[in-house]
């Protein structure tokens, strides 16, 4: 029972740092990727539909993202999608393909995806004690049928893969914003 308990505090700790790491690379750093436009939906034929569902989204070169939809009666609702994402791009349309030009960042901007970089890993960092809360109170409920050496060891052991997802963290916050300061 006990080391169902860690591994399931596990699993939801490493969940919350996939998601942190799928919020990071919708954060743009000045160099083309699908991933900055690939989970906008578009309203498509009255319902919200992924973009992924819609287009093939490819990289020609660094600084441009090409939409290429499936159905180009869908060609404008991603266009007005894109738009209305406020992620700073602007796309063209051409009849065909949506090109959208990446323009490099300026300092005032690189900084403030510095800070939407860091409230996202802040916002990880409060789920990851969330679910370190979940397993102590879990633990907590076992002290009938374990001595005090082992709830103190579980305890431990949840404290330590507390410690080790918030380093984690702090080492994705650390290349996020390398990254993004990059010029």
């Amino acid at each position: 029972m006990s080391e169902v308990l860690i591994k399931e505090v596990e699993s939801k700790m490493l969940t919350t740092v996939n998601h942190l790491v799928d919020d990071f690379s919708t954060i743009r750093t000045g160099r083309a990727n699908p991933s900055l436009v690939d989970k906008l939906t578009v309203e498509y034929y009255g319902t919200k539909t992924p973009m992924q569902q819609l287009a093939s989204i490819s990289v020609p070169d660094p600084k441009l993202l090409v939409i290429q939809p499936f159905d180009k009666s869908a060609l404008e609702e991603i266009e007005k999608s894109i738009m209305n994402a406020d992620i700073g791009l602007n796309p063209t349309n051409d009849g065909e393909v949506i090109r959208i030009p990446i323009p490099p960042l300026s300092e005032e901007r690189r900084k403030e995806l510095t800070k939407v970089a860091s409230k996202a890993s802040e916002e990880a960092k409060v789920s990851i004690r969330t679910h370190r809360r979940f397993g102590i109170d879990e633990i907590s409920k076992l002290k009938d049928d374990h001595s005090a050496d082992a709830i103190k060891r579980l305890e431990t052991q949840v404290q330590d893969l507390t410690n080790s997802f918030v380093i984690k963290i702090d080492e994705l916050l650390s290349v996020k914003q390398n990254e993004l300061l990059e010029v």
